[in-house]
């Protein structure tokens, strides 16, 4: 099955057992991909259903479900300051293919970068593509660009992390033993988070910790998180 191409479809284009494809997925099966009538693809909605379908003129026919198991036992949030540039492209990629379920960009006092929607609109776009490649069940959400200073009292899940590269803090592989369902990790800005930041989120619950001795670059320490993340709930 894995060599089999896939595609996500918006749930309401599956209709009484037929998928209704849009001229651009016909254009990238047909011309992109080289698939004919009768060849065989797989079609995920990105809330965790995959179909095995077969092309048939500008509709597929559904033949049968999937059931893939390629998801994390935990959910995690990304919480990202949002890097100035692309970068936040590659960390959309990045940490999709590692499992991450939400990522939240904020907007941080050192941010440089202020989005446009057809920002969040890209990243969106680039969620689905990795979801795709990496044979995920679901494509992570996506959250608009609010305040750090907002995104810290809104989300209230127990196990929350702040990762900060100066100071006496614990490893963040040190304090993963006691991960249930839910994790929330926020990682800084290029120059790091300020220390009213820091102190903001330790007041609503989030616990500092750090990736390791090095500085890392601020689209290399989420990857980091998440890698440690997975590497333990995965065993």
């Amino acid at each position: 099955m894995s060599q089999l191409q896939r595609i996500a479809i918006a749930p309401s284009q599956l209709q009484q057992g037929q998928i209704l494809l849009t001229k651009e997925q016909q254009h990238y099966l047909g011309r992109v991909l080289r698939l004919h009538e009768g060849d065989r693809f797989i079609a995920m909605d990105g809330k965790g259903k995959w179909w095995l379908a077969q092309l048939a003129g500008e509709q597929a026919q559904v033949l049968e479900p999937l059931l893939v198991e390629t998801e994390l036992p935990v959910s995690i949030t990304l919480m990202v300051a949002l890097p100035k540039g692309n970068g936040f492209d590659e960390v959309v990629r990045c940490c999709t293919e590692l499992g991450v379920a939400c990522i939240a960009p904020v907007l941080s006092d050192r941010t440089l970068l202020h989005p446009s929607p057809q920002k969040l609109e890209r990243w969106r776009r680039i969620a689905a593509e990795a979801a795709e490649q990496s044979e995920r069940s679901f494509v992570p959400t996506i959250l608009e660009p609010v305040a750090f200073n907002t995104a810290v009292t809104t989300n209230q899940t127990s196990h929350r992390y702040i990762c900060e590269a100066r100071g006496e803090y614990p490893h963040l592989n040190k304090v993963l033993s006691s991960i249930s369902s839910e994790i929330v990790i926020a990682t800084g800005p290029e120059g790091g988070w300020t220390i009213q930041e820091i102190e903001n989120a330790k007041s609503v619950g989030f616990q500092p910790v750090s990736l390791g001795r090095r500085i890392l670059r601020a689209v290399t320490a989420p990857v980091v998180a998440l890698s440690l993340i997975t590497a333990t709930c995965e065993v």
